[in-house]
């Protein structure tokens, strides 16, 4: 499976670690517990178009969020977690 990495073109999918959902990135900055508790121990596990975080750990260590289609493994695109993480700060504002 090849990742388009954003920065690097097309780049083999062993030299990433995954890590899971992309909401990842949305951490909660609250104190209430439960909201906590579902961030880390709840987790989606869809059949089809996802958005995922890999780790390029074998490369330039950046974090992407890779858009894949989980039945076909297909990848439909990558971006980088930094500017996913700026754009939804900049939507909140």
């Amino acid at each position: 499976m090849l990742i388009p990495h954003p920065l690097l073109g097309l780049r083999d999918a062993q030299e990433f670690t995954y890590l899971g959902d992309a909401r990842l990135i949305d951490r909660p900055t609250g104190g209430n517990e439960a909201e906590l508790a579902e961030y880390v121990y709840l987790r989606d596990n869809p059949a089809g178009v996802h958005r995922e975080l890999w780790f390029h750990e074998q490369g330039d260590r950046s974090w992407l969020v890779v858009t894949r289609n989980t039945l076909t493994h297909e990848i439909l695109g990558a971006e980088l977690a930094r500017d996913v993480s700026l754009a939804r700060k900049g939507d909140m504002a």
